[in-house]
């Protein structure tokens, strides 16, 4: 199985991973700086996400607090067509209003700490590029 994760250039100062397109696309959607037409397009994606994505329960091996910067990110398996249909439809809104968006493939993310039907959460292995 392959696993895809879309990513911006910028890194999570916490983790150290680069940043998925919901927290680009909710920093976007907050910054009051799209026409209505896009805000209402990404309010929808988000809120189709919201509807369909379950929410990972755990995005770290351990529990241990002197390891919380050690964080799992999130993949979706390949099999997850409409899910991923639907991530290209939001890296091309952000495209339009200057994002690059990168789309990573491995068939190792990591150590994974969560899985479900579409997705594994994974703490990324050095050389995954996560």
């Amino acid at each position: 199985m392959r696993y895809l994760r879309f990513v911006v250039a910028s890194k999570n100062r916490d983790s150290g991973v680069r940043e998925g397109l919901f927290q680009v696309a909710g920093r976007l959607a907050k910054s009051g700086t799209l026409s209505v037409h896009d805000q209402a397009r990404i309010d929808d994606l988000r809120e189709w996400f919201g509807d369909h994505l379950g929410v990972p329960d755990r995005f770290t091996r351990t529990r241990n607090a002197a390891h919380k910067k050690t964080r799992g990110v999130s993949w979706f398996k390949d099999t997850a067509h409409e899910l991923v249909r639907r991530m290209r439809e939001l890296s091309s809104i952000l495209h339009e209003h200057g994002v690059t968006v990168e789309v990573l493939e491995t068939l190792r993310p990591g150590y994974v700490i969560y899985e479900d039907e579409v997705q594994v959460v994974a703490e990324p292995f050095s050389d995954t590029g996560a």
